[in-house]
């Protein structure tokens, strides 16, 4: 064989391509896990179990008048409950939110009936105050660094001892004169206390409030900037701020944003009994954190939904409605409000660990 030829290199044949691996980073979680991973699973299958508890244990509660009550009792403990909701997801608390919506309503009754003005005027004013109350406690939350729960339980003392002090030196009573008389009523509660017949049943205003407002929140938390804002101050407020997050402005306004629903409740107590007692809003509070809570916001902070606050104002309205329905003992009712806070958090609980195990 000639010295011109040489070897030629052997050709290695790559090998067949085999089933790729996937990384544990990277790997798509089935479908049934992201589903349970979101923090409002648990409470729409929590109120799924209390609404047919209650259908069962309560034939009542299946005619349409009842679940207009129920929808109505939820309604007002929704509406509070989606900015403190908001407000938690930013890692703050708000004790004051129950008697702020008592001093709401006293501002806007006492100013019209004593001063003789136009309901409107009362209304607009007490819509200052509680923008201010809000704006009051945000601004001492992030000023001093103290805890909201602090800051907040002293205005829930401060608010709880100057709506009975000051309405008895007002109108020398513990409640407050009937403002049904006085110029703008009517038109004011067709805003805040009106009902619709639908269908021949009485529909309260407040049920549509709750959805539009529940429709806004959820818009705000997943598609708008301040949402993302709202996320990030909860998760870590020093990371947040290191971005660009204004954070001192983020927590002010979702303070300010309680006071708003504040204000919204407190106007359709004053509308619908035309009076309202200096005394009441006390334990509340405790109402709209649990709500909150039960609808997968974290004490902590940085998760949460406002579609959850919506189940868990609903699962309250249904046991408070539902005892009455069944007959029972109507003192029962905070038993079985506690009974659902630990099975809510006990459930949300294991449905996130479910989720994120694998």
């Amino acid at each position: 064989m000639g010295m011109s030829q040489q070897a030629q290199p052997a050709v290695a044949t790559p090998p067949a391509p085999g089933p790729k691996e996937k990384d544990g980073r990277t790997a798509q979680r089935p479908l049934a896990l992201r589903i349970l991973a979101r923090p409002d699973v648990g409470v729409f299958l929590g109120a799924v179990a209390v609404y047919v508890f209650f259908l069962v244990a309560a034939p009542p509660v299946r005619e349409a008048s009842s679940m207009a009550n129920i929808l109505y009792q939820s309604s007002t403990i929704g509406i509070m409950a989606l900015p403190v909701a908001l407000l938690m997801i930013g890692g703050e608390f708000d004790l004051s939110a129950g008697v702020a919506v008592i001093t709401s309503a006293l501002t806007a009754a006492m100013l019209s009936y004593q001063l003789t003005l136009n309901v409107w005027a009362g209304v607009i004013v007490a819509l200052v105050v509680s923008l201010g109350i809000g704006f009051l406690n945000g601004w001492l939350v992030v000023k001093t660094g103290l805890p909201s729960f602090l800051i907040t339980l002293g205005s829930f003392l401060i608010l709880q001892g100057v709506n009975l002090a000051v309405t008895k030196l007002v109108t020398g009573n513990v409640a407050t004169d009937d403002i049904s008389n006085m110029d703008g009523f009517n038109q004011v509660k067709a805003v805040f206390a009106s009902s619709f017949d639908i269908g021949g049943v009485q529909v309260k205003i407040t049920i549509f409030w709750w959805l539009f407002f529940a429709a806004i929140a959820t818009w705000v938390l997943l598609r708008t900037k301040y949402g993302n804002w709202i996320f990030a101050v909860g998760g870590n407020k020093e990371s947040a701020r290191a971005v660009g997050v204004p954070v001192n402005f983020t927590k002010i306004s979702l303070f300010m944003l309680v006071g708003f629903a504040a204000w919204f409740v407190g106007m359709h107590q004053l509308f619908s009994f035309n009076t309202v007692q200096s005394g009441e809003g006390v334990g509340q509070e405790l109402i709209y954190i649990s709500a909150a809570v039960i609808g997968g916001c974290l004490l902590t902070g940085g998760a949460g939904s406002a579609i959850g606050p919506v189940f868990g104002a609903f699962m309250f309205g249904m046991v408070q409605q539902g005892i009455v329905y069944a007959g029972w003992n109507p003192d029962w009712f905070k038993a079985f409000l506690g009974v659902m806070l630990l099975g809510a958090v006990m459930i949300n609980l294991w449905v996130q660990r479910t989720a994120t195990r694998r």
